[in-house]
């Protein structure tokens, strides 16, 4: 049984490209306007109740647990494992939100296990 590799579309690019951008930026907003602000930071403290306080609140309960970095490993060794363009985007999202809030090892770890689910054979010469 001859197996296939697994290679992006150019639309499947397209698409890991808009989500990684996305992801990123959606952190790096959080990391800089409600985690680091002081007066956002002061303000949810407080106890005011608004959208970006909770999105403080848990996005501070996950990082301080790790758990963007574990998933994003999890999902990364599986997509090694049996490649698909499913975990490849899970993967995508959960080492892009660790890289910018604090779980920079364990990301770094999933997105070169990314990276290997590329990895493949040279064709046979004739």
């Amino acid at each position: 049984m001859k197996k296939i590799p697994f290679r992006l579309t150019p639309y499947q690019v397209q698409w890991l490209l808009v989500v990684g951008f996305i992801t990123v930026g959606y952190a790096l907003y959080l990391r800089y306007f409600a985690i680091e602000f002081s007066t956002t930071a002061l303000a949810c403290d407080a106890g005011l109740q608004t959208l970006i306080c909770k999105a403080r609140t848990v996005a501070t309960a996950l990082f301080k647990n790790s758990v963007f970095g574990i998933t994003a490993l999890v999902i990364a060794t599986l997509h090694v494992i049996r490649p698909s363009i499913v975990l490849l985007t899970g993967g995508l999202i959960a080492a892009g939100l660790g890289i910018v809030l604090y779980n920079i090892v364990l990301s770094g770890l999933a997105i070169g296990l990314l990276i290997l689910g590329f990895a493949r054979p040279a064709p046979a010469t004739a």
